[in-house]
Parts: C-alpha cells; structure tokens; sequence
C-alpha cells in the first residue's frame, strides 16, 4: 500500500459523514491530488451500477465523482440491501452473494473482511490518498467484535480520524464526549479533529460551547459547518429531508406525487425532478393525498410483493383507479413497472413465492429470477412518450423479466454495459433492445431505468406533454439544462461551503505524518 488516508467516522447514523467525505474527496481533487472514497460495508437501498457493471452504494458514487474517477467497486466492495427487519441481500464487489440473516451474516467475518482488505489495497495502489467512510457511531459497542468498516479498517489503513458529529439532532456535547469515552486508548489517539455538523444560528453563539470540547476532550474541533440549505447532493440517508422539505401542490406547477412504498429504493431516481422550478413533488403516505396529483410515480422497491400488497392493504388501487378515469398520468419505475402489470410470478421465491396479481393497468407479466440485471444504459424514446426521440440515460438493478405483450415499448436502447463486461467504455448494441412498457395512450408506462428524469431535454419535454394536458404553456428546454448545469455544480458549491468553515490543513498534515510513521 502506498496511499495516505483520513478516515471520517461519526457519533452515529445520519451525522453527514458521506456528505463531509464528499467535501474532503472534492478539495483534494481541486488541488490535482489523486484520490479515491472507500467504504468498506454500506447498508442503503439507495444504489448505483459502475461502469463495469457492479453495484455499489450510492453514496459512494458521488464520492468518486467528486474524486473525478469512474466509481468502482473496490469503493464499496460490501452492500448490504435490507429486505426485512432481520434479513438482506448481500452485494459483494458489485455481485450477489447471498440473502442473509443478521446472524448467519456475522458468521461469514473471515471471509469478508478478507475481501475488504483486497479491495483497499487495489485502491491504496492507485491512489496517493484514500478517504474512508465510516457507519453509524465510532462506538459500536456490541458490534465491536464484528466491526468490517470503521476501527479494523481505520488501522488497516493507518489512517488518523476526523470524528463528525450533528448538533441540529441536539445533545452534541454527549455525542462527542461520550463517543471519545468510549473508545480504545489507541483509537481515540487517532482522533485529530471534531467537526461540529449542520449549525444553525450565529456560529459565534458557540465559540464557548467550541472552548468546552476541546478542553474536556483535548482535541481541536476543526470546524462548525454551517447548515447548507437546499443542497442537491445524492445521500445515503437524505429521503427523510426530502419528505419533509416537500413543496405543496399548486395549480400552476406539474404536480407529481411518489408513493412511499415501505421498501422504497433509489429515491434519487427524483432529485433532478423536484429540482424544476414548475414542479411541486411530494413523498406520499395516504391515498388522499392523491388527489391533487398531475402524476403519481410508484417507485423502485426491494421488495415489490410486499409492497405491492402494502398498496392494497392501504386501499390504493381505489385511489389510483380515479386518478388514472380522470386522465392523469400513472408511471411506475422498476419494481413499480411490475406492479404495474397483471402479474408478477416468483417461482424461484426470490422474494415470498407464487404469483401475484398486478394492479393491472399494463398489459404485462413479470417473472421474478434468481439472477441481478446490473447494467448502465443509454436509450431513446420510441416517440410515444414524448414527441422527439430524447436520449435518456440510467442504469438497470433488477431482479425480474417483463414479458410486455401487446403494449409498445418506451425506450429502445442503443448502449449498454452488461454485469458480465469488465471494460469501462458503453457498448454499442447490435439488435435493437427495448425497455418499459406504454399504453396506447401514453398516460400509463413503466421503465426499468433508474435516472430516467435525469437527462434535461428528455425530462423537459415529458414535463411540458404534462403541462400542456393541464393547460399550462410549454417552457424552453433551456430551463432544464440550467437544472442540470446547478445540480452539477453542486458538489463544488459544497467543497466551497466546507471549505470556509474547516481547517483541513492540519488533517492532511496528521495524514502525511502518520503515512511516514508506517513506512
């Protein structure tokens, strides 16, 4: 190994430890170091596909590009996707694994942490510094024994800490006192700094607050960041600000409703949506909140049957059949492309077994399978819905074939990267292959591409055929693209925040002593 490192780790869950390493990766970036994120095990259902065909969390593919790199993944070489309270599907360097109990899953820590251990290292060979990610607290007590990302990783590396802590959650002082007890005297020696997380108010107000941490614990807090509000960034966690910074429905903007389906996953599939300025999107969690709606989006699941049966048991369809009599737009992406459908069948029990009815506003059938379709795709729109044949682009994750009959595909797709290609470049495809499934006439569809919002001309021109249904004037595409530019821009608007607030200069120089140290 040849690469410095700094690892953030937090005082628990939620604190903004994939945003900070986010900021940190982008800094040094700035400056034309080489680096990459690593984080040993994530456990989210907010995923991404790499170039190369892997699935890994999504967190950490907005690290690595804010490294400026293809995510990879080494990156993240252990996804864990809960499925239930007790049980997920484990992803391994992109791959499934196995489906685990908690229990059964601990037993495999050899094993796993051996793979951990091979992927830092490809990293730390390519890379002059690496910056780790931690999970929840720094101070696991009961997970101690079992710990794959945070301390055995940390002296893996021989990486010193930066400890984040969230003071917007309350009680801060207990938060970082009380994790720095209960540490390990060698681990809390790799402590170099404390960073005060989402302040709110006069910064000043806590200078004494500031003086009592160091004193009390005898290391510097480095910084107290400022709560940045309306960031844009993709984050592990970031669902439960979205819902509830949510904008009211209005007559005067496209209203479009996602269901909160219980297993809901890749809730970034909407960013760039609710980032329009004539859109008003809201998380929903009752039927009658439908009612307003210009479009209701089911959305991915990692458990399409049970949620599938959560909608009926809410008494959704009732709902969902008024808005679709009433002429309003019905999408489904992923698992709520099948639910979408007649029936989903499970014959491998990949999740409960059977065959289930679909909600039947497709004429399509989907037969669960045992193999993960993990694949970065580019595709155009067949012209039914919308008017010109937008370029969108996404990926796949999914574990499922739909069989869409005598409905009219939506996109037909031009590149792909199967899981099975390990280059990094998209390959052209040579038979014309399709994707999702569109009524005849046009306002109910489905696709099995995540990020299909994402493209600006694709997403201006299916917001202004939603516009125009409600009577509202078409908007240049120039609007969007404007979007997307400030949703690009937003990574370097967060380096440039954190940077204003953080002393990173005594990090980088802890991370070059303690790298000499090893060596």
């Amino acid at each position: 190994m040849t690469a410095r490192a700094l690892a953030v780790l937090g005082t628990g869950s939620d604190v903004g430890k994939s945003l900070i390493t986010a900021g940190i990766c982008r800094l040094l970036h700035r400056t034309g170091t080489r680096v990459a994120p690593f984080k040993a095990q994530n456990m989210s259902l907010n995923s991404f596909v790499t170039p190369e065909g892997g699935e890994i969390g999504r967190a950490q593919a907005l690290q690595a590009e804010a490294c400026g790199i293809p995510p990879h993944v080494d990156m993240n070489p252990i996804l864990l996707k809960p499925e239930s309270d007790n049980r997920s599907q484990v992803v391994v360097r992109g791959t499934v694994w196995s489906r685990q109990e908690a229990v059964t899953y601990y037993e495999q820590r050899p094993q796993l942490w051996s793979i951990v251990q091979e992927s830092y290292i490809r990293l730390a060979r390519q890379y002059e510094v690496i910056v780790i990610e931690g999970a929840g607290s720094a101070a696991e007590m009961n997970l101690r024994e079992r710990d794959l990302v945070n301390w055995p990783v940390v002296k893996l590396a021989n990486a010193p800490v930066l400890l984040v802590a969230d003071i917007d959650r309350g009680g801060v002082f207990a938060q970082v006192l009380g994790t720095l007890d209960l540490l390990q005297w060698d681990e809390r020696a790799r402590v170099c700094g404390v960073i005060i997380n989402k302040f709110r108010g006069d910064a000043k107000l806590f200078a004494d607050g500031v003086a009592f941490l160091e004193s009390r614990s005898g290391i510097p807090v480095l910084g107290v960041v400022p709560f940045l509000r309306d960031l844009m960034l993709d984050q592990e966690d970031g669902l439960d600000r979205d819902v509830h910074r949510q904008a009211g429905f209005s007559s005067e903007r496209i209203n479009i409703a996602v269901i909160l389906v219980p297993h809901m996953s890749n809730f970034t599939d909407f960013n760039s949506l609710s980032a329009e300025p004539d859109v008003a999107l809201k998380y929903i969690t009752k039927p009658s909140e439908l009612a307003d709606a210009d479009v209701v989006i089911i959305p991915g699941s990692k458990n399409t049957l049970v949620d599938l049966f959560s909608l009926r048991e809410q008494e959704y369809e009732c709902a969902l059949d008024r808005h679709v009599s009433r002429g309003r737009e019905l999408v489904g992406i992923c698992g709520g492309y099948q639910m979408l459908g007649r029936t989903i069948s499970d014959p491998y029990r990949v999740e409960r077994g059977g065959v289930s009815e679909g909600l039947g506003y497709l004429r399509v059938e989907t037969e669960l399978t045992q193999t993960k379709c993990t694949t970065q795709v580019e595709a155009t729109s067949t012209g039914t819905l919308v008017p010109s044949r937008s370029t969108v682009r996404g990926y796949q994750v999914h574990m499922g074939v739909t069989e869409i009959g005598q409905e009219r595909p939506c996109f037909c797709i031009r590149r792909t990267i199967p899981s099975t290609e390990s280059d990094y470049s998209l390959a052209d495809v040579r038979e014309p292959d399709w994707d999702g499934a569109i009524r005849d006439d046009g306002l109910v569809w489905g696709t099995y591409i995540h990020a299909v919002f994402d493209e600006p001309h694709f997403r201006r021109a299916w917001l202004n055929r939603a516009r125009v249904r409600k009577g509202l004037l078409p908007l240049d595409s120039h609007l969007s693209t404007a979007v997307t530019a400030r949703l690009q821009g937003e990574l370097d608007r967060w380096a440039d925040h954190l940077s204003r607030f953080v002393d990173l200069s005594c990090l980088l120089t802890r991370c070059d002593r303690q790298h000499k140290s090893s060596h």
